[in-house]
């Protein structure tokens, strides 16, 4: 048998646990009650005690970092580009931008029977969120509301523009900046080997 616990990404290791306990008196006021339990080598809860201030403090200062990260995903470093089209900030945060026709390295797995090499490709509109990627072929590349999309011609690319990134480890960080998720997803769409179809779907003639 193969351990295969290292392809599903990071490995969390569990430190502690709280326990909430809440009771109501007759007059239905709650009170509310933290027990704190920290963890033996195999994950097992052990030592509960009542959560101590300094404990409070640490997980309150976790979670104001983790909120400001959230906070900061997206957010521009600088001065917007002209292939910037639409994003949105936070948590839920996405962009859409656009990438002129250029020439560039294809990667094709073996059984395809295709040669890695450059080749050119056509203008492309992108929209991604932290762990999705969508991907259009565009003419035009002054883009609005009325921009016609066509599929683009990639493998790998279901006919809506979804992109299978296959086992391809994204690791989108929570505070990452405008600019470098731009860049890290069109490295991750590049850097990764082209492989298959869906569906009979065709997305170029010939």
């Amino acid at each position: 048998m193969i351990n295969i616990t290292n392809n599903f990404g990071t490995l969390s290791t569990p430190v502690k646990a709280l326990l909430i306990y809440q009771r109501t008196d007759h007059h239905h006021y709650a009170t509310t009650y933290v027990e704190s339990y920290d963890m033996d080598k195999d994950g097992c809860p052990i030592n509960g005690h009542p959560l101590s201030v300094k404990e409070a403090n640490a997980l309150a200062k976790s979670l104001l970092i983790a909120e400001k990260k959230q906070r900061n995903f997206l957010n521009p470093k600088g001065l917007l580009t002209p292939d910037m089209v639409f994003f949105k900030t936070g948590n839920d945060g996405f962009a859409i931008w656009k990438t002129p026709p250029q020439r560039i390295k294809l990667l094709f797995a073996e059984s395809l029977d295709i040669p890695c090499g450059e080749a050119n490709v056509p203008a492309l509109l992108w929209r991604a969120c932290k762990n999705n990627l969508s991907i259009f072929a565009i003419v035009d590349e002054s883009v609005d509301s009325s921009t016609s999309l066509f599929h683009a011609p990639f493998f790998n690319v279901y006919a809506d523009g979804r992109v299978c990134m296959g086992n391809v480890p994204v690791k989108i960080p929570h505070d990452c900046n405008l600019e470098d998720f731009m860049k890290l997803w069109q490295e991750y769409f590049f850097n990764s080997y082209f492989s298959h179809l869906f569906s009979g779907h065709m997305p170029t003639k010939g």
